[in-house]
C-alpha cells in the first residue's frame, strides 16, 4: 500500500473538528463533509481543507474516509447510502474506511463483511478522551482490524492522538471503547451509592469521598490488585476468602436497608455473591469469582482466545 495522503473527513462537530484539524496541520489533503453545511465552509477556509458537498464528494480519490457520527447506523448510511450512493461509491479498492465514533460493534463487522466484496478496508478506531484531548491530539485510541491495514493508518491516527491501542480483529476497537465506558458507568454510580447511603447514615459526604480513593482506587483498585496478578494468572491467592466478601457486601446492602436507602446496586452485586459462594464454595479465594462468569459465558480469561 502507498502512503495515506487524501483523507476524507464526515462528521466535523466538537470532537471530528478538531481531530481533521491536526490532520490538516500535519501535511495531509483533507476533505470534510457535515450535515452543517457552514461548519464545512469555515473548517474549510480555517485550514486550507477542500469543502464536498455530499458523502460521495468527500471520498472522491480518498485514500481513506475517517468517519466521527452520533452511532453505526448513521455511519452505516454515510458509508453505502440507501441505493448504493454512499461514500464508498466513489472509493477505489484498496481505500480504507475508518470509523472513530463510538460504534455497535456488530454493525461494524457488517459494515466490513458488506465493504469486503468490494475490496473497500475497515477499522474501527474509537477514542477515549472528550473535546480538551481531540482538541490538543491526545485522545487514546483503540484499533481494531486487519493487522497490516492498521498499521498503515498508524500515522494517520498518530496525527490525532497520544497512544494506539491495537485490539485485534475488525470491531473490537468499538468493542473495548463501549466496555470501557460501562466500567467507567459502573463505578460512577456504583461510587455514588456508596457515598448516598453513606450521608444517610451520618457520613460526610466529601470526607467519603477522599477516604474510598486510597481504599479503593492506587493499589487497591481491583484490575491491578486482583484481576491482573490473580485472575489472568490464576493464583487466586489475595489471601481472603470468597465467603468473606460476600459478607461484607451483605452487611454494605443491610446497612442501606436499615436506612432506607435506595441502594439497588447494593442488592444486585449481594445476590451475586451469595449464588456465587453458594455455587463455588465460601473458602476459596475471593478473585476465584471470576470463574462465576466464566462458567456462566462458556469463556476461559487464560486460553488466550
Amino acid at each position: 500500500m502507498s502512503a495515506i495522503k487524501r483523507v476524507g473527513f464526515i462528521g466535523i462537530g466538537n470532537m471530528g473538528g478538531p481531530m481533521a484539524g491536526h490532520l490538516a496541520k500535519k501535511g495531509f489533503d483533507v476533505t470534510v463533509f457535515d450535515l452543517r453545511r457552514d461548519l464545512v465552509e469555515r473548517f474549510a477556509a480555517e485550514h486550507g481543507a477542500t469543502a464536498a458537498a455530499t458523502v460521495v464528494d468527500v471520498a472522491r480519490g480518498a485514500d481513506a474516509v475517517i468517519t466521527m457520527l452520533p452511532n453505526d447506523k448513521v455511519v452505516r448510511k454515510a458509508i453505502l447510502g440507501d441505493n448504493n450512493d454512499g461514500a464508498a461509491s466513489a472509493l477505489a479498492k484498496g481505500a480504507i474506511v475508518i470509523d472513530m465514533s463510538t460504534s455497535d460493534p456488530i454493525g461494524t463487522r457488517s459494515l466490513a463483511e458488506a465493504l469486503a466484496p468490494r475490496g473497500i478496508h475497515v477499522i474501527d478506531a474509537p477514542v477515549m478522551g472528550g473535546v480538551i484531548f481531540a482538541k490538543d491530539a491526545t485522545l487514546d485510541i483503540m484499533v481494531g482490524g486487519e493487522k497490516a491495514v492498521a498499521d498503515h493508518c498508524r500515522p494517520l491516527l498518530q496525527a490525532m492522538g497520544r497512544s494506539i491501542i491495537e485490539c485485534g480483529a475488525v470491531g473490537t476497537g468499538h468493542a473495548l471503547k463501549a466496555l470501557a465506558n460501562y466500567v467507567n458507568a459502573c463505578a460512577l454510580i456504583n461510587a455514588v451509592e456508596a457515598i448516598a447511603v453513606g450521608k444517610k447514615f451520618g457520613l460526610d459526604s466529601k470526607f467519603m469521598a477522599e477516604a474510598l480513593i486510597p481504599l479503593c482506587a492506587g493499589r487497591n483498585h481491583p484490575i491491578e490488585k486482583k484481576v491482573i496478578p490473580h485472575v489472568l494468572t490464576r493464583k487466586y491467592g489475595t489471601g481472603m476468602a470468597l465467603g468473606f466478601i460476600a459478607k461484607d457486601v451483605k452487611i454494605a446492602h443491610d446497612t442501606a436497608q436499615a436506612m432506607g436507602a435506595f441502594a439497588p446496586l447494593a442488592e444486585k452485586v449481594s445476590e451475586l455473591w451469595a449464588d456465587a459462594a453458594e455455587k463455588l464454595g465460601t473458602q476459596i479465594d475471593q478473585t476465584e469469582i471470576a470463574r462465576y462468569w466464566e462458567e456462566a459465558n462458556a469463556v476461559s480469561f487464560t486460553d488466550g482466545k
